[in-house]
This record gives C-alpha cells, sequence and structure tokens, in this order.
C-alpha cells in the first residue's frame, strides 16, 4: 500500500473525473494520500475533498501565488488550523525561480507559517524553488515538528540539513526520467527513512505521462522507479515510505 503525500486532487485538471481517478489510484494501491492547499481560495475546496473522498488535507498558502495573499489571509489559515484538524500546515515555502514574486513578502509568509505551525504543533509542507539554503535558515529561525521537503532537487548536504531538522524529502515524478542524475542518486542513496513518495498531481508527470495530467494512480509505479534504484523489493518500499508518512504526520 502506498501514500501520495503531495496530491492536488482538487485541481481543475481532474475536475471531469475526479472520482474515478480517486478510486483507479485506490484500486492501484493508493491508501491515502494528502491534498494541500495553496491558497485562502482553495481552502473550502480541499476541505471538501476530506468530506467526499476520505483524503488527509493540509491548509497553506503557497508562494506562487503570492499576488492573492492578504494579511488577513493567515488569520483564515489560523482559524481553519484551529477548526479543521489537518495534518499539517503547506503547501508554504519560498520559490526565486519564477519571476516577480517579491522574495521578502515570500519570506514574511514563510515565517509566520512556521510560526503557526509551532503554534498549533503542526508539520509543514514546504515548496522549495531555487530556494533551499534560504528555507533552511528560516527554519532554523522558527524550527517546527518536521514535515516534508516537497519535491526536492537540492544537494546530498543540503538534504541532510533538511533531515537533521526532522523532515522528509518527497520525491515523485522527476525522479523517473533518466536524465534527472542527481535527483535519481540522492534518491537511491539517502536514508530510507527520511523518503516520501508524491505524485504531485496534475503537475510534474512522470516520464511515461509526459505532456498529461500526473495521475494519483501513477504513484505506485513511480514507486517501482525508486525500488529499482535503491535496489530492494518493491513492497518493502511501499511500507518504509508509508511509515515515513505516518510518522511525520499525526493521524494520517
Amino acid at each position: 500500500m502506498f501514500i501520495d503525500t503531495h496530491l492536488h486532487l482538487d485541481a481543475a485538471e481532474f475536475a471531469p473525473q475526479r472520482a474515478a481517478l480517486w478510486r483507479a489510484a485506490q484500486a492501484a494501491g493508493v491508501q491515502q494520500a494528502i491534498v494541500p492547499a495553496v491558497a485562502a481560495a482553495n481552502f473550502e475546496a480541499v476541505r471538501a475533498m476530506r468530506q467526499q473522498f476520505g483524503v488527509a488535507v493540509a491548509y497553506g498558502l503557497h508562494p506562487m501565488y503570492l499576488p492573492q495573499h492578504q494579511d488577513a489571509h493567515l488569520e483564515l489559515l489560523a482559524d481553519y488550523l484551529a477548526r479543521e484538524r489537518p495534518v499539517a500546515v503547506g503547501e508554504c515555502g519560498l520559490d526565486l525561480f519564477v519571476p516577480g514574486l517579491d522574495p521578502v513578502r515570500q519570506q514574511q509568509l514563510l515565517l509566520a507559517q512556521l510560526k503557526l505551525a509551532r503554534r498549533f504543533d503542526l508539520p509543514v509542507i514546504l515548496h522549495v524553488r531555487r530556494a533551499v539554503d534560504q528555507v533552511l535558515k528560516c527554519l532554523r529561525q522558527v524550527p517546527v515538528r518536521g514535515g516534508v521537503a516537497h519535491a526536492f532537487n537540492g544537494s546530498e548536504q543540503q538534504a541532510q540539513a533538511f533531515i537533521g531538522l526532522g523532515f522528509c524529502l518527497g520525491f515523485g515524478g522527476a525522479m523517473t526520467y533518466q536524465g534527472s542524475q542527481r535527483i535519481r542518486r540522492l534518491a537511491a542513496t539517502l536514508p530510507l527513512s527520511a523518503i516520501v513518495l508524491e505524485t504531485d498531481g496534475p503537475d510534474i508527470p512522470p516520464e511515461w505521462a509526459q505532456g498529461q495530467p500526473n495521475r494519483p494512480d501513477n504513484l505506485p509505479r513511480i514507486a517501482a522507479v525508486l525500488a529499482g534504484l535503491r535496489e530492494m523489493p518493491l513492497v518493502e518500499l511501499a511500507a518504509a515510505t508509508a511509515a515515513n508518512a505516518q510518522r511525520t504526520f499525526i493521524d494520517l
């Protein structure tokens, strides 16, 4: 059985066939998924995913949606964290790749969300793009109870820094490409206890689904790639990564 630690099941790309997609994922062995919010505007849609499909949820303000975020949304986020008992704060983080996203404002919002994670004793789901060292600096400034560095694409030293702070690293579709040599090497050699599986559906499709929305039922095949890289049985990898997710996210 597999756990998808990052699935945007509420995404518009899934709208026509959302229920069928989740049934197909369950039939493929995906026992649970975490659906993270990205902005105040989709908090209710994410909440509906839990009600309809029984998935776990997280609430946060994603850096790529920076123009939408208002100071009042932090108060709304705190209210959802208090009322809805999510498994994490997120998706939050820093994105220094997309142009036009004010890095100062991004950091202010990340630090505010880390403080909320501390207040509610929750892990965080981190978006980290071209900003690994900056996110690590924020985590040292406001320590939290761990979480996942989603779609990890840093160095081994940076991976070890996250692990030292109690974080797992998320591996998914990018790992399936032969050309992703650094990601594949890290996936093969980092401690298994620090690895969780994710699709990021509908984003980051695997090699065999280029140009298509990434479906949650791709997860077992993504896991098989990781098992091959680590030269271990798929059943053992599935059990270990699921246990890592359950340890990281209480009540998952």
